[in-house]
């Protein structure tokens, strides 16, 4: 199964503040919601929780924390104590694919494991950021697909859809 991280960052790599979203980009969320259907999106309690504490629909919900009576039992959500115990969870959805959606430590704790990064990389600086994606090593990834976007009526910000693949990946597929 691969392993993939999905992530909207500035490009300071912010991804958050007051357990928010910084800004709203309705093509991004189509582009998630397209990418991640069907499939088992993997994901802290601060993340389910910015989600107003319901699963997303049309996925396996997995949820990570330390403490598992914090989330409440509910239909279409599995709780778990470790990213490693998430992992095998979504191993047994017989997907070929999971997607790690959040927050901050959940995707510090997966880059080592990552087989690809779908980033829409936001074009704006944003101080009141409190959560941030860890730093791309270009030693670990290659910037595999780029797709710019202006800003427009709906989106108030320039953005790029991004594609990074682990470099041994890239190697054995080129």
């Amino acid at each position: 199964m691969y392993i993939s991280l999905v992530v909207a960052a500035s490009n300071a790599n912010a991804i958050g503040g007051n357990n928010a979203l910084l800004w709203r980009l309705p093509n991004d969320m189509k582009f998630f919601k397209n990418l991640t259907w069907g499939m088992p999106v993997i994901m802290g309690r601060k993340t389910f929780f910015s989600m107003a504490g319901k699963p997303l629909p049309g996925r396996f919900n997995i949820v990570i924390t330390r403490n598992i009576d914090s989330v409440p039992a509910q239909e279409g959500v599995w709780i778990c104590t470790s990213l490693e115990e998430a992992i095998e969870k979504a191993k047994a959805t017989d997907c070929r694919e999971a997607f790690v959606i959040g927050g901050g430590d959940i995707y510090r704790q997966s880059m080592a494991i990552a087989d690809k990064i779908y980033m829409t990389r936001v074009h704006a600086d944003f101080s009141e950021a409190d959560v941030f994606f860890p730093e791309i090593s270009v030693d670990d990834f290659g910037l595999s697909e780029s797709i710019e976007f202006a800003a427009d009526e709906k989106h108030a910000f320039p953005y790029a859809f991004e594609t990074w693949t682990r470099i041994k990946d890239m190697e054995s597929n080129g």
